[in-house]
């Protein structure tokens, strides 16, 4: 049994957020002649690497309708760090046929999961297209959050008159829990520790997801076993007893005494009742926020926006950007590493912002007309509005600038983080939160300054992504990151980690395939940022608003123990 000492419950596999899709639409064409349409809908999910559609499920067919609110849900799981594409298509269903061919095509609408999660409430409006010249009507798509994907419990259980296993004193009893599977295995999700030297152990309350206890099934079976923990490893099995989480969300109570069976003792012996009791003392269902409560409130609605800003390194070491051997190169048949990057990261992130406009900066460069340099310069020319409109714009202002700048240096960091950083310090509330992405070949000058600057923003609504491109050794990119060692500037420790370094040249495969390379550099740099967001929102007490409601299993009401 030594092996129950290894268990490690945070890296336990548990799904990501689960997200529930409910479709409806308005208006939809009419194809029958004496009747209206019965309609389907179709939802479709692309894979990341040959970007081919696979069907993912079907909603019921809805008879006699043109505004359909269909009722079997999609349930999907969701990835901030990901692009995840939908497409949804409607059929007008006339005979029993399961072939999509036989049945009139109704029109369609493509959507990202990101899109429909960062709308207004979480309930995104789209026409439906694909019949030329015919007005096909609206969809209307909403994501909601599984309750189970974000309850936790809070527990505590004692024990009586358990039985005696060592030869000297009385027993050091703990128990072990473990979550029943689809195929009958069982999987560990709980240890208590030890306590030492009683029959009669009152063990410390913990707190464990209740998908890790039971996968969000309330009825599935819950095992508990009790041992008499010994120093060599070889722990003494004293019995064990079964509920489930909806036994046990019933709380202290006479159905939540459970008595400790030793299955061999009780094939042995007649007279054996049970090897003692476990009582649960207390249960708690606490729930967790996250990262989709606060996102999906919507603009205006309370819901926190997301603002992205684009810092480009237009410094000499990138090389000469006419020349093929640049990392700033323009050739007329593929993006280079700047651009990658900023499409890569910027297609996510635009999802979470409303108005899709984006600051662009540049730093390092010589500035016309007079050559100044500039570490933060717009790179639409207009220093008083340095938006651009979406990713595109802001691809359009790179390249622009790319022929009237003159690229010189030092590389200086510090100036547009501090830029960032002035407009996160004025809005602390929890209502915007600020990514910066800086793109650069990695040669910095002023590291003491960009520290501070870090340090500094750690305790602002921000997150600084950093991506390196071309061949340098980014070891001062490394320590900016402060994974390995938390980063400080005279003394004083960053509050959280803010900074996400990716070395760009990890993600260029060999076969030139881009696409599957961008949506892996995409992930693994957007993949910190919800913890990152979380942990200001908790530092600081903020609560998304409005808050969710509490949560009860359904069947009872909860009691908690005094």
């Amino acid at each position: 049994m030594a092996s129950i000492g290894d268990f490690d419950p945070l890296n336990a596999s548990i799904p990501a957020t689960k997200v529930e899709i409910t479709v409806s639409c308005r208006n939809l064409l009419d194809m029958d002649t004496f009747s209206k349409s019965d309609p389907i809908c179709v939802l479709y999910t692309q894979g990341i690497s040959n970007k081919e559609w696979r069907e993912f499920g079907r909603t019921e067919v809805i008879e006699n309708t043109l505004n359909p609110e269909f009722v079997r849900k999609f349930i999907l799981d969701y990835f901030f760090e990901e692009r995840q594409n939908l497409r949804f298509d409607l059929y007008d269903v006339d005979s029993k046929s399961a072939n999509l061919s036989k049945h009139d095509f109704l029109g369609q609408a493509f959507c990202t999961l990101g899109e429909v999660v960062g709308s207004l409430g979480s309930r995104m409006k789209k026409p439906l297209v694909g019949l030329p010249g015919k007005k096909c009507g609206n969809i209307i798509v909403k994501a909601e959050e599984m309750g189970n994907c974000r309850e936790s419990v809070m527990m505590q259980f004692c024990g009586n008159k358990l039985d005696k296993k060592d030869f000297f004193g009385k027993s050091d009893p703990f128990l072990v829990f473990y979550r029943s599977n689809e195929d009958g295995t069982f999987t560990t999700c709980h240890k208590t520790e030890v306590v030492k030297n009683t029959l009669n152990p009152v063990w410390q309350a913990f707190k464990v997801p209740v998908r890790a206890l039971c996968n969000g099934d309330y009825d599935r079976t819950i095992k508990i076993e009790c041992y008499d923990w010994d120093r060599d490893g070889s722990h003494d099995f004293i019995g064990e007893f079964t509920t489930s989480y909806r036994e046990l969300s019933r709380g202290q109570s006479q159905f939540n005494v459970y008595e400790v069976v030793n299955p061999k003792k009780k094939g042995k012996k007649k007279k054996y009742l049970n090897s003692g009791t476990v009582t649960l003392l207390s249960f708690l269902v606490d729930i967790e926020v996250t990262f989709l409560d606060y996102i999906k409130g919507g603009v205006g609605q309370g819901g926190t926006q997301i603002n992205f800003t684009v810092a480009i390194d237009f410094t000499a070491s990138n090389g000469n950007p006419t020349q093929p051997t640049s990392l700033h190169y323009m050739s007329p048949y593929q993006m280079n590493a700047y651009a990658m990057a900023m499409k890569a990261v910027g297609e996510i992130i635009q999802d979470y912002d409303s108005d899709k406009m984006f600051p662009a900066l540049g730093f390092g460069a010589k500035l016309p007309p007079d050559g100044r340099v500039s570490h933060e310069f717009a790179l639409n020319g207009n220093p008083q509005n340095p938006y651009c409109a979406g990713i595109d714009g802001v691809m359009e202002a790179y390249y622009q600038s790319l022929k009237s700048v003159c690229l010189y240096g030092p590389t200086n960091f510090s100036p547009v983080i501090n830029h960032v950083a002035r407009y996160a310090a004025s809005v602390k509330d929890g209502s915007q939160y600020f990514i910066l992405l800086i793109i650069t070949d990695g040669v910095i000058s002023d590291m003491a300054q960009t520290k501070e600057s870090i340090v500094n923003a750690s305790c602002l609504p921000m997150s600084i992504i950093i991506v390196g491109v071309g061949p340098a050794e980014f070891d001062a990119m490394i320590e900016l990151d402060g994974d390995e060692v938390r980063i400080s500037s005279k003394g004083r420790y960053a509050e959280r980690d803010i900074v996400q370094f990716v070395p760009f040249r990890d993600y260029t495969d060999r076969t030139g395939n881009h696409i599957l390379s961008m949506a892996r550099l995409a992930k693994d740099v957007l993949a910190e940022i919800p913890d990152q967001f979380l942990s200001y929102m908790r530092i600081r007490g903020i609560k998304p608003s409005p808050a969710p409601p509490p949560y009860t299993p359904p069947g009872h009401p909860l009691q908690t123990q005094i």
